[in-house]
């Protein structure tokens, strides 16, 4: 056999095992799980997404409240389900309510960095994340390892270049670090992004003055 030729040959299959080994893989329906840093410690959520719809679950005390998303963006709903006061309730957002909490975002620019590490098995650059309303700067880590769509937590950083898996996330007007541990594909069922028929559907503004809270 040709030597030059058995050498182009492995060259081609070295390359091809490479390409494979870092081809991105795009979840299109799942859950995220994240881990987020409050005063009180460390608590795992987890975002479940299809399409332009979101759901993020996580548990505060004896309340397992669900933050739902949709139409990218233009729908929010807070499900707040306390079993032990027996209280079941839908905060939707009026088009009022979505509008101010668009309205107090913070506008991200992102600087790219040369610095990379792995966090949770993903391969991550370091961005630089500044707020130009308030002007305070962030650390965060992006990979190009995977593609997802944008979580409750994510959706203000679509313009970094990846999936932001360890960043600082603003929740009204709190920073809070948040780090992505893993993604898992899995079929979301239907009519999960819905509001069972026994929650009491307000407005975020009433939930507020029972001393929940929104995005």
């Amino acid at each position: 056999m040709n030597i030059k030729f058995l050498r182009a040959a492995l060259l081609v299959a070295l390359s091809a095992t490479a390409l494979g080994a870092s081809a991105q893989k795009n979840y299109i329906e799942g859950f995220a799980t994240y881990t987020i840093q409050t005063p009180g410690g460390a608590v795992d959520t987890k975002s479940y997404f299809k399409g332009d719809s979101s759901l993020t679950s996580m548990q505060q005390g004896p309340a397992d409240i669900k933050i739902i998303t949709a139409k990218n963006g233009d729908y929010l709903a807070v499900l707040v389900d306390v079993p032990v006061a027996s209280i079941k309730k839908a905060a939707i957002a009026t088009p009022a309510e979505i509008e101010e909490g668009k309205a107090q975002e913070p506008k991200f620019s992102f600087t790219p960095g040369t610095e990379t590490k792995v966090i949770s098995g993903f391969n991550c650059k370091k961005v630089t994340v500044k707020d130009a309303k308030s002007g305070s700067s962030y650390e965060a880590w992006v990979t190009n390892d995977i593609k997802i769509p944008a979580t409750s937590f994510s959706h203000t950083f679509k313009e970094i270049g990846g999936v932001p898996v360890q960043f600082t996330a603003l929740q009204q007007g709190q920073a809070v670090n948040v780090t992505l541990k893993s993604v898992t594909d899995q079929k979301v069922p239907a009519g999960f992004f819905g509001i069972p028929g026994d929650f009491e559907k307000i407005t975020l503004t009433d939930l507020k003055s029972l001393g929940g809270g929104g995005n």
